[in-house]
């Protein structure tokens, strides 16, 4: 299968708001390219918080990705639609969920994505989200992360205005909260004995986006013990938000 992004919007007929998003979203946004591409030599299950509409789902597969996939979101229309669209184009081993995180976060193993969501939490709810996220990860999983980051400059007043605008169109649940800090996610990744790497994603575009890989080597000697196993969902810190944008 190859990534054919006229295609992938046509399984979410007839619903034409998300036909003419998906159109849009793959025409001006590399994420998803850039996602798959990362992933590329991950063979571990995935985890899409705050999937939205599925788009990440179809890419990934269009890209070759075998493992399986598992998005959730609060939105249960999203979800709806997301999982019609993957039944549409046959995609296998993957699966859509409506899930509250201020409520559990998913039993899980593997990689995980943060794709155009941390922004929008609060600090402490941010630091439950990466805590439960960075939890999961056993040897050779990912996360990746597209967020903006808190640096002086035009570029983050432009993304905080934008995320505002998805807020007022009813497309974001919440309004932009905080922006993390590059320093202190390097030493959150520190911690858990994961090794990260930071790219700019602004290029000509007027974004203060970066796109971050936090990598868990191959079961490294001094990794600590307590992050070798995920712990169940109760005793996960709670991310205590209304409820996640997508």
């Amino acid at each position: 299968m190859e990534f054919q992004p006229v295609q992938i919007a046509r399984h979410y007929l007839p619903h034409r708001t998300h036909y003419y998003y998906a159109r849009s979203k793959f025409a001006t946004d590399p994420l998803y390219r850039v996602v798959a591409e990362a992933l590329t030599d991950t063979h571990r299950p995935l985890l899409d918080v705050g999937c939205g509409i599925g788009l990440l789902a179809h890419v990934l597969r269009g890209n070759g990705f075998s493992a399986a996939y598992s998005g959730v979101d609060i939105d249960s229309g999203k979800i709806r639609s997301a999982t019609a669209a993957a039944s549409r184009a046959g995609l296998k081993s993957t699966q859509f969920s409506e899930v509250d995180l201020s409520r559990e976060f998913p039993q899980h193993r593997g990689s995980v994505a943060l794709l155009d969501i941390v922004q929008f939490l609060e600090p402490s709810a941010q630091d439950a989200l990466l805590e439960s996220a960075l939890a999961c990860l056993d040897p050779g999983a990912v996360l990746i992360m597209r967020s903006g980051l808190a640096r002086p400059g035009w570029r983050l007043r432009f993304t905080r205005f934008v995320d505002w605008l998805a807020r007022m169109a009813r497309w974001m649940n919440v309004g932009p909260k905080a922006y993390p800090v590059r320093e202190e996610l390097e030493q959150r990744f520190a911690r858990h004995g994961v090794q990260a790497r930071f790219e700019s994603l602004s290029g000509r575009l007027p974004f203060e986006n970066w796109l971050i890989i936090a990598r868990r080597s191959e079961q490294a000697p001094n990794d600590r013990q307590d992050h070798a196993a995920a712990p169940p969902a109760s005793n996960r810190p709670t991310i205590a938000v209304q409820g996640l944008p997508t």
